[in-house]
């Protein structure tokens, strides 16, 4: 496909396509991660440069995905505690003047139509390429395997070991960064935190909640934790670090 780049912020005009084509697909429980939200008005201010999507010949969003930058020393142990933290010490660090030297990418994501053509890994290096030309020398995701979602109960970091007939990862999200010559890191076992009451998570969920408990929810990486007696809902999602430069 004829393709280009284009930064999310230099065309508005596009921006409830994208808002559209972006948020199908999703649990509806991922939109409700109150420590991002606290960050995104101010990333999307602060790094509009590193927001870019791919066009096709008739000006449509074929793909979109945005990054951070943060400041990492190389060292499993220095790296952000996951998506959250990222933003977190994206907007911190930028805003105590701070030099940035690594690129995470936080998101990356094709038009339902146009997957399986190769145009997520496309897309993962348009935004390692908008990452090295602001000067980020190396380039990580906290990548949220697609297939996890069937395996909730299972710990991240054995998930992440499992590997198909081919050697590469069974997982097809974490394959395409493989497939790209990216490394798994660690776990991130803390990346995203989703909190709401109890009366909101059955309605994300579109399930009852009758005791406090562990629930596997449909599209969660892990049990939602529901505590009736505090109202209180939570999901602690992991993700798996990355890198690819």
């Amino acid at each position: 496909m004829d393709l280009r780049p284009v930064v999310f912020a230099d065309r508005p005009d596009l921006h409830e396509q994208a808002n559209t084509i972006f948020s199908a697909g999703w649990p509806e429980f991922i939109f409700h991660d109150r420590i991002a939200d606290r960050y995104l008005e101010r990333v999307q201010a602060f790094f509009a440069h590193l927001s870019l999507l791919l066009l096709d010949a008739d000006d449509q969003i074929a793909a979109g995905g945005w990054g951070v930058p943060v400041s990492w020393d190389g060292a499993i142990g220095d790296l952000p505690g996951g998506y959250d933290d990222a933003l977190r010490q994206a907007v911190e660090l930028r805003e105590a003047n701070g030099r940035a030297d690594t690129m995470v990418i936080a998101a990356a994501q094709v038009r339902p139509d146009l997957q399986g053509q190769g145009l997520a890994a496309l897309m993962l290096r348009h935004l390692a390429d908008a990452g090295t030309r602001a000067g980020l020398i190396r380039v990580i995701a906290p990548v949220r395997p697609t297939l996890k979602a069937r395996y909730p109960l299972t710990p991240m970091a054995r998930f992440m070991t499992w590997t198909g007939p081919d050697g590469a990862p069974l997982d097809p999200w974490l394959r395409t960064h493989h497939r790209m010559g990216a490394r798994m890191l660690c776990a991130a076992e803390r990346s995203m935190v989703m909190q709401g009451s109890v009366a909101e998570w059955e309605e994300w969920a579109g399930l009852p909640f009758p005791e406090s408990g562990r629930y596997i929810v449909p599209g969660a990486l892990a049990p939602v934790m529901i505590d009736r007696e505090h109202d209180a809902g939570e999901l602690v999602e992991a993700n798996v670090w990355v890198q690819h430069l």
